[in-house]
This record gives C-alpha cells, sequence and structure tokens, in this order.
C-alpha cells in the first residue's frame, strides 16, 4: 500500500507539473529574452502560425518579425519543457524505487514489532495446562489494544487459576470427608464387633453406625444440594422470602434454646422470583449456622427487607482476612474434630451458590465488639428481582 501510494503520488505530480511547465517556461523565456534580443540567426521563413505560437504572441498587431520572434520563443520552450519533463520522470522514478525498496524494509520491521505480543500471547496459551496455569504474558510494552489484551489475558488466567485451585481443593476435601466416615464404620465394625459381644455393645455399635451414617448421607445431600445450586434454576416462581424466613426461624427455635441462643426476626416484605425449595434451604442454612456457631446466651437476628436478606449472631471472633474463605466448600473457622452434629463445612458454600443461581450476591463481615458474623444475601432489582408486597 505505501509503494502504491509513492506511485499515485509520483503521477500526480507529473501530471500536474506537465499540465503548466510550458506556460511557464514560455513567461520565463519571453521575460529574460525580449524580442529586440533577438539576432538574425533567429530570424526563419514566415510561416502560418501554430497554436503554440498564437499562444505565445500578442492578440493584436502580429507581423512578420513577431512571428519569427514567436518561433524561436517556441522553440527554445518546447526544448526545455521536453529537458524538464524527462528529467523529472528520471528523478521520480529513482525516487519512487527507493522510496518502495525503504518503505518494504519499515513495513516489515513494523509488522513484526506490531505483531510480536500476539506471538508471546499465542506460545504462552500452547504452552499453558493444568501444571503450570501460575504463568503470566507480563507483557512489556507501552499503553496500546495489544497490552491491554496482555493484560486482560493474566487477570483471565488468575481467575482460571483461582478456580481450578478451588476445585482441586474441593476434590480433596470431599474425598477426605466422604473417607472418614468410611474409616469410622470399618473401625466400629471391626473392633466393637471383634470377639463375641454382649447385646448392649452391640447396640452402642449399631447407633455409631447409624449415626455416622447419618453424617454421610447429610455430606451426599449437601453435595448434591452444591452441584444443583451451581447448574442454575430450571423454574422460577414468585417466593415470600419473608414468609421462609418465618418458617425457618419458628422451626429453629428449639435447637436455639437448646443451646441458649435468643432468636429475632424482623420480616419485612420480599417476593422473589426463584426455586422456593432452594430459597428455602438458602434462609435455613443461614439461620442454623447463626444457631450453631454461636456462644451460650448469644443472639441471631433475621432481617429482611427490599434489599434482600441479612442474619447477625454473635459468637466466637471471626478474624477479618478468613471470612472469604468461609464460602469455600468444607472450610470452617476452626479445624474439624469429628464430634457429633458439627457439620461438614457446606453451610455457607450452599448459600453462596444458592444465592448466584438467583443472581444475588452474598457478602460477610466480620462483627467487631461480641464477635460474631453478619451475613448479607442482595438479591437484584429489577423484573425477576426482590420485590414488596
Amino acid at each position: 500500500m505505501l509503494v502504491l501510494a509513492g506511485g499515485l503520488l509520483t503521477g500526480l505530480v507529473y501530471f500536474l507539473v506537465r499540465q503548466g511547465l510550458y506556460s511557464s517556461i514560455s513567461t520565463a523565456v519571453t521575460t529574460a529574452v525580449p524580442a529586440r534580443r533577438l539576432s538574425p540567426p533567429w530570424r526563419m521563413p514566415t510561416p502560418a502560425p501554430s497554436a503554440s505560437v498564437a499562444r505565445a504572441l500578442p492578440a493584436d498587431g502580429v507581423t512578420a518579425t513577431d512571428i519569427t520572434q514567436g518561433l524561436a520563443v517556441t522553440k527554445i520552450s518546447d526544448v526545455a519543457e521536453q529537458a524538464a519533463l524527462s528529467r523529472l520522470l528520471t528523478v521520480s522514478v529513482i525516487v519512487l524505487f527507493a522510496y518502495a525498496a525503504l518503505s518494504i524494509l519499515l513495513a516489515w520491521w513494523m509488522a513484526g514489532r506490531v505483531l510480536h505480543p500476539v506471538s508471546v500471547i499465542t506460545g504462552t496459551a500452547r504452552r499453558l495446562s493444568g501444571e503450570n496455569l501460575h504463568e503470566r504474558i507480563a507483557l512489556d510494552a507501552p499503553p496500546g489494544e495489544l497490552k491491554q489484551l496482555a493484560d486482560t489475558f493474566d487477570e483471565m488466567l488468575g481467575r482460571i487459576e483461582q478456580l481450578v485451585s478451588a476445585q482441586q481443593r474441593f476434590a480433596a476435601n470431599a474425598a477426605h470427608e466422604l473417607r472418614t466416615p468410611l474409616a469410622v464404620q470399618r473401625a466400629a465394625a471391626e473392633i466393637g464387633l471383634a470377639g463375641e459381644p454382649d447385646a448392649r455393645q452391640v447396640a452402642r455399635i449399631r447407633t455409631k453406625l447409624i449415626s455416622v451414617a447419618d453424617d454421610s448421607e447429610r455430606l451426599i445431600e449437601g453435595l448434591l444440594l452444591l452441584a444443583t445450586s451451581e447448574r442454575g434454576l430450571e423454574r422460577r416462581e414468585p417466593i415470600a422470602v419473608d414468609v421462609v424466613a418465618d418458617a425457618v426461624t419458628e422451626g429453629l427455635a428449639g435447637r436455639a434454646a437448646e443451646r441458649d441462643v435468643t432468636l429475632h426476626l424482623r420480616a419485612e416484605p420480599l417476593t422473589v422470583h426463584g426455586d422456593g425449595v432452594l430459597l428455602d434451604r438458602l434462609v435455613h442454612n443461614l439461620v442454623a449456622n447463626a444457631v450453631h456457631y454461636n456462644v451460650k446466651g448469644g443472639r441471631v437476628e433475621v432481617r429482611t427487607g427490599p434489599d434482600g436478606i441479612e442474619v447477625t449472631n454473635t459468637g466466637p471472633v471471626v478474624p477479618p482476612d478468613t471470612v472469604p474463605h468461609l464460602f469455600e466448600p468444607f472450610r470452617r473457622l476452626r479445624e474439624r474434630t469429628h464430634a457429633r452434629g458439627e457439620g461438614a463445612g457446606l453451610g455457607l458454600s450452599i448459600v453462596d451458590a444458592i444465592a448466584r443461581a438467583h443472581g444475588a450476591q452474598t457478602t460477610a463481615e466480620a462483627n467487631g465488639e461480641g464477635g460474631g458474623l453478619s451475613v448479607r444475601v442482595r438479591f437484584p432489582t429489577g423484573p425477576q428481582g426482590p420485590q414488596g408486597r
């Protein structure tokens, strides 16, 4: 394209110069060599004036001497015009070839420099796998579209690395959580029922095995619920979340009384278009966690309103830097002790998955004085968002 532009420019210059070159030379010669200075050798027979001569002579009072002098001026002008155009054409062609060679080299160098980041991005993408997701392009280039593309690619790699790491931790934790009850059952059967146990020993082992089986069943149900929430919603219908919160709070009142925890509900109208079963599980997990991870004489406050649902509870002091990790599966504030009724650590991860399935955002923050946690689920506004009644 640069060579084509140079050729067009050369042709245009040649055309424009040729159009006005004769008149310019004729005027210059007439001015520089007046008629009286033309010596006899320039006088020629008097032929009929040509069109070019007519252009060089005045319109009125044309004499034979004038015609002879005009022919001399025309001859000089023609020779000068041909020499100038020939020189112009020669120089233009030489410059065009030099320009073409320089343009090709410059275009090749610029194209390689501009496309180098693309080759870097392509090479990095080809090398990436599950083992080296920590690699980044880290393109050292001035600001521009390719720099933005490389930085966006690095950000995407960071998100993918986090997701893969979370999936790997989830798989490892799930395997550990599922293997633990199997080990307990095996140990109870091999040790507890060894020899000839009496009826009371058999009854105790039976109770233990049933308890472990119940824990395993709850864990599997939690994993299935988490997987169901991750897939999204198959149907939507208006659900009164304030009514759901009232029912959940009433259902957990007995458990709260056993742990000497006070439940307080402030239910303002909140209607969400979603799945009723999943929303019930969301509210249940929030309130059940708040009751379970509390202290004797503590309290739990549940509030629903047009902006969503919020559950605040007292309890142990939660370090602020550990709050985001509580939404990961099998993550707890403290290490698991395998005590009865401890739970599998899926409560808040299920809450977050259900909230995302409904387009909602889950946030949490550690309470300063008094300890505990505040968890908020904010549903989107709009036709499918929360509505008051």
